[in-house]
């Protein structure tokens, strides 16, 4: 029964020696890692500034610094990405006509019903009849084919066959229709404003352009 007590205490020993050998060579990996970093980093400092002697904590600082700026930019370009695939998948699933109606209006028509829901302050709905009308202005010159079954993925398609610019373009103006449409954005006036410029310029001031009232 002793031996087996004594035993087991000397295999616990051992196992701990283990455990802190493990994480004494962990550490002492980490700590070397650090401290080549800060000298390439002092280095490189010193070769950029010989006049400036960059102490160690100085160093350690600015290390710290470049690599809170380094994680920073990572999520802001992972956020950018999840954001961009957001907009490509709701821009390759709505159709932006949804009904013969808006199909047979002409593009004067439906600026004329945007200037009218302008007037009344309805911006939401006045975007979505801009939209429409730089879609059948591109149908009335055979940029593209508007039909109801078609999703702006699939004009900014037909588009870029024509014209590289002219697609671009209308894939920018798409995805600020599609989050105030089915995304459920407010639309502030100053946005507003800036769509109904961005949709005028590419109608060539057809269709009765008029200035948006001052808010």
């Amino acid at each position: 029964m002793l031996d087996a007590h004594k035993a087991r205490e000397e295999l616990e020993d051992i196992l701990k020696q283990k455990e802190y050998r493990v994480y004494d060579e962990s550490k002492g990996l980490l700590a070397t890692w650090w401290e080549e970093a800060k000298r390439w980093l002092s280095e490189k400092l010193a070769a950029l500034f010989p006049s400036i002697e960059v102490s160690n904590g100085a160093a350690s600082s600015i290390l710290i610094i470049v690599i809170v700026v380094v994680l920073l930019l990572l999520v802001l370009s992972v956020f950018l990405l999840v954001r961009h695939h957001k907009r490509n998948r709701m821009l390759r699933k709505q159709k932006p006509l949804q009904s013969m109606k808006e199909l047979n209006w002409s593009f004067a028509q439906h600026i004329k019903e945007a200037n009218r829901l302008e007037a009344l302050g309805d911006y939401t709905r006045s975007t979505r009849h801009l939209f429409l009308a730089l879609l059948l202005f591109f149908h009335e010159h055979k940029w593209l084919e508007a039909r109801i079954w078609k999703t702006n993925w699939e004009y900014y398609e037909e588009l870029k066959k024509g014209d590289q610019q002219r697609a671009e373009q209308f894939f920018h103006l798409a995805h600020f229709f599609d989050e105030v449409t089915y995304g459920e954005r407010k639309v502030q006036l100053q946005e507003y404003r800036q769509f109904h410029a961005d949709v005028m310029k590419e109608l060539g001031g057809e269709g009765g352009e008029r200035s948006v009232e001052k808010g």
